[in-house]
């Protein structure tokens, strides 16, 4: 078993991180703005029920790619993002509500949001704090509300990859967190669509609370 990581220690890991986010924030927004996930977002609306505007919580919105669609879509997104600088240019590109928080001190409303949309943001959460950070996205969303995520695969290894920290979930354990934290699982796939399994590095998943 893994020793626990001291509070200085994620201190260290979430400043880091962010740090190299901030660092490379142009350059991460012309490498990804033109990514299609609409794959994903279809999976977190079709889940959602009814037929209102859907609030959607954009966990990790970035630059605010993501944000704009779904706004475009018809729905009342708001972002949230620990690096400083996504949030600047979310406001300015989406238009949307944005909050400045980091992942490991979240201060989410209760029963606020009908889905939340965590695309490649919950694998830099520690593995020790998913635990918390998923109990709080739960507790975020309305009663039968819906979480989406999609995670780089691996083996459970845990570390620095460059300047930003990860956990490359393997797929049983990312399911036996979810079900430990109360949610149930509707569907997965994985990502890119159309090439073999050994060659597709994103598995996603879909889950109501």
């Amino acid at each position: 078993m893994s020793h626990a990581i001291p509070d200085s220690d994620l201190l260290h890991i979430t400043a880091k991180t962010l740090a190299d986010y901030e660092a490379t924030a142009e350059s991460f927004w012309h490498g990804t703005k033109d990514h299609d996930v609409s794959q994903n977002i279809a999976a977190l609306l079709r889940h959602i029920e009814g037929t209102h505007r859907f609030a959607i919580l954009d966990f990790g919105c970035g630059p605010g790619r993501d944000l704009k669609i779904l706004h475009e879509l018809g729905h009342d997104p708001i972002g949230v993002d620990g690096t400083a600088r996504f949030v600047e240019m979310a406001r300015a590109y989406s238009g949307c509500e944005v909050w400045h928080q980091d992942f490991l001190k979240l201060a989410l409303p209760p029963e606020r949001f009908d889905g939340v949309f965590a695309n490649a943001s919950l694998f830099h959460v520690p593995r020790q704090e998913l635990p918390r950070v998923l109990t709080e996205l739960r507790a975020c969303l309305k009663p039968r509300g819906v979480l989406f995520s999609s995670n780089p695969r691996g083996k459970n290894q845990e570390g620095w990859s460059g300047g930003r920290y990860g956990v490359w979930h393997e797929e049983a354990e990312w399911r036996d967190l979810l079900m430990q934290a109360g949610f149930s699982e509707l569907e997965h796939y994985y990502r890119p669509p159309g090439v073999p399994r050994a060659r597709q590095a994103w598995f996603a998943s879909v889950w109501r609370k």
